[in-house]
């Protein structure tokens, strides 16, 4: 039987992220400096001999980034989840055009609409599966993100004038 990661659980959200890092884990442990079978024995959520450190999650996260793993900020989202916490990375605009704030809220209502779409969408039959719940997560994360975006852009634009 095949086993379903879900990408708010903060052990199955960092082992399919760091199995996505470029050549997978046995690069990745390169890359940490670390033997490949230590790392695969931290990182499999059905190992509960083995755990990563800290500053291991955090290695396996930056590294994963660095190397443009999709998702990279995954289990880190997936652990706030868990203790009733969120977040989203902050962009840093360079510069800010006056149709980029217009733009950004039309991305917001976007991101918030595909919210409200998974929330329906899960409760049509009553009940709201892990799998659903997983994909409402990551509907909230994006439309958080879209808020920061908003959110930095203001704040550029305010200190411009």
């Amino acid at each position: 039987m095949t086993r379903k990661y879900l990408d708010m659980n903060q052990h199955d959200a960092l082992y399919k992220v760091a199995r996505s890092y470029p050549g997978g884990i046995d690069a990745l442990a390169q890359a940490m400096g670390i033997s490949v079978n230590v790392l695969r024995n931290k990182l499999a959520p059905t190992i509960a001999s083995h755990y990563p450190s800290f500053e291991e999650v955090s290695t396996v996260v930056h590294l994963c980034h660095q190397a443009g793993v999709a998702d990279a900020h995954l289990p880190l989202h997936a652990l706030l989840v868990r203790h009733g916490m969120a977040a989203f990375v902050v962009p840093t605009p360079d510069n800010i055009g006056d149709d980029d704030l217009s733009q950004t809220v039309c991305k917001v209502m976007s991101q918030v609409g595909a919210v409200a779409e998974a929330v329906s969408t899960a409760l049509l039959d009553g009940k709201v599966t892990p799998a659903e719940a997983d994909l409402i997560e990551r509907e909230f994360q994006g439309a958080l993100s879209a808020l920061g975006e908003w959110r930095a852009r203001l704040r550029l634009k305010a200190g411009q004038g």
